[in-house]
């Protein structure tokens, strides 16, 4: 079942004709190099870009949603998150709640232990390390139970063991029945976990499909400038520059 699908999607100069879906229980790792338009599509799938064509969520036209129905479905973990306020980690992942206009502290807990960062709760957002302010940003849109989560480089500051926990939880949160799209410049992290990749690149789609349909060294050289060598066959599968 398809949870948001866009057609002839344009954003600006920056996403040009961009037709794709997220599909229930699916992980999609959008992939692609710097300046590709990755963060662009997600934050207009967030409803913070303007944009011509049609997005559809849950079957209905994005238009047709007040932003504070699309913020229960749609959720959005950015690259780069800040407090302006010295409040707890607990009080950040609770801001998850305020499309639902509610402190659901079931929702609350669930999502801090998801995240790993319950053994913090009561510390200061700005006293925590980049990596565990990423892991609380990731907690506060799991607080909000969106249908589709959508997580912008989530892994960029994590250490590899907390890579994998982020990941992890993505890929469980997809197979409980959501839609999870995320942004990774990691391609082997990205074949690993992703039943679906796309890739992007000058605000296109250039493939979208499987890791084996998509991770072609001669289409990822292309795409990324460098010589790629790509082994799929291994436990855990493995993508890197020559």
């Amino acid at each position: 079942m398809a949870l948001i699908t866009t057609q002839a999607l344009n954003v600006d100069s920056r996403i040009k004709d961009l037709s794709f879906d997220i599909n229930q229980g699916e992980l999609i790792g959008l992939i692609g190099p710097n300046g590709a338009g990755k963060s662009t599509l997600l934050n207009t799938l967030a409803g913070l870009e303007d944009f011509s064509g049609s997005i559809v969520i849950n079957d209905n036209n994005f238009q047709s949603y007040s932003s504070n129905q699309r913020a229960r479905m749609v959720g959005l973990q950015p690259q780069f998150a800040t407090s302006a306020w010295s409040i707890s980690v607990s009080d950040v992942v609770a801001l998850g709640r305020i499309p639902w206009g509610d402190n659901d502290e079931d929702a609350i807990k669930q999502a801090m232990l998801n995240a790993d960062v319950n053994n913090f709760a009561d510390r200061t957002i700005d006293h925590l390390s980049g990596g565990e302010r990423a892991r609380v940003w990731m907690a506060r849109v799991l607080a909000g139970q969106p249908d589709v989560l959508l997580s912008d480089e989530p892994v960029a500051n994590l250490d590899i063991h907390y890579q994998l926990s982020v990941m992890d939880v993505l890929k469980s949160y997809a197979q409980e029945g959501h839609g999870v799209v995320v942004a990774l410049h990691d391609l082997s992290l990205a074949a690993r976990y992703c039943d679906r990749l796309c890739l992007m690149n000058k605000g296109g789609l250039v493939a979208c499909g499987t890791a084996d349909e998509v991770l072609k060294e001669s289409v990822l050289s292309e795409v990324y400038g460098v010589e790629v060598e790509v082994d799929l066959h291994r436990k855990p599968p493995v993508v890197l520059p020559k």
